[in-house]
């Protein structure tokens, strides 16, 4: 069994409310020299068998449909063992 995680986190040009609400946030709680907040999802997920090149292009078609959307996020898609 293998474990995948899959890093999803908005597009550089695209607005981020929730990085801005905690970024505005930090200082008021006494976390000073943070300049940029972005918030993004992580997805963690176990492969019964063997981790082939065909089950990696699985999670990455995964990705790409279901735990993204490719028109405002980017995805990245590592094993972790």
């Amino acid at each position: 069994m293998a474990r995948v995680v899959v890093d999803v986190m908005p597009k550089p040009e695209i607005l981020d409310p929730q990085g801005k609400a905690v970024l505005g946030a930090l200082p008021r709680l006494g976390f000073d020299g943070v300049t940029e907040v972005r918030q993004g999802k992580r997805f963690e997920l176990e492969i019964d068998g063997d981790l082939t090149e065909d089950r990696l292009a699985e999670v990455n078609a995964m990705a790409e449909t279901l735990l993204s959307n490719p028109v405002i996020e980017d995805y990245a898609v590592r094993v972790v063992s």
